[in-house]
């Protein structure tokens, strides 16, 4: 996992001393909640049954994660969200609390004060409008922690479904940053777009 907080003696250093909700309703029958260890073969599942819709956009699903892989994420995942450093959820049904159709983060990639959002949703579930009120969940809860002062998304220019997610939601286009493709459909040229809190 890459932490942009790390400290040179390699101690983890929260990008926030608070915490985001564990769980956001999103309405329409569907939440986003905070991810577990326990969660790990339901994502691991699910990222199988969408790896060609992932493909294009994502470097991490160029491969078939096995279970011990997805284990593994998911351990670090609840390292993150204690250390303050990342605040990973799944996107789910609240009919089927075991469902798994999307997966979301809170990132301090970014550097300090600000968090990146980052997500995807299963392909049998695109369309609904269920990323842009994911993202703005994740936007509220990001811009209400102490020491976070934007949120920001990050997207390749070709990739429209996901540029439009920040579009609905009022981001800005900041800039467009060139930068070598890291899965097969980028163009290389990274939209970043950002608000304020």
């Amino acid at each position: 996992m890459s932490h942009s907080t790390d400290a040179p003696d390699d101690t983890v250093r929260p990008i926030t001393a608070g915490r985001p909700p564990e769980l956001l309703p999103l309405g329409d029958g569907t939440h986003l909640r905070r991810r577990r260890p326990a969660d790990a073969a339901g994502l691991n599942a699910a990222v199988i049954a969408n790896l060609a819709h992932l493909r294009p956009w994502m470097p991490w699903a160029q491969h078939v994660p096995t279970l011990a892989e997805s284990e593994q994420i998911s351990a670090s995942g609840e390292q993150a969200w204690e250390q303050g450093t990342d605040f990973l959820y799944l996107l789910g049904l609240d009919a089927d609390p075991a469902a798994v159709i999307g997966a979301f983060g809170l990132h301090s990639r970014i550097g300090p004060g600000a968090l990146e959002i980052g997500y995807w949703v299963h392909h049998e579930h695109t369309g609904r409008g269920l990323a842009t009120a994911a993202a703005r969940a994740l936007t509220g809860a990001a811009l209400a922690l102490p020491g976070i002062a934007r949120a920001e998304i990050h997207c390749d220019e070709s990739n429209a479904a996901s540029a439009a997610v920040p579009r609905k939601l009022g981001y800005v286009l900041d800039r467009i940053d060139e930068e070598a493709p890291t899965a097969p459909a980028e163009t290389g040229r990274k939209m970043i777009w950002l608000t304020r809190g």
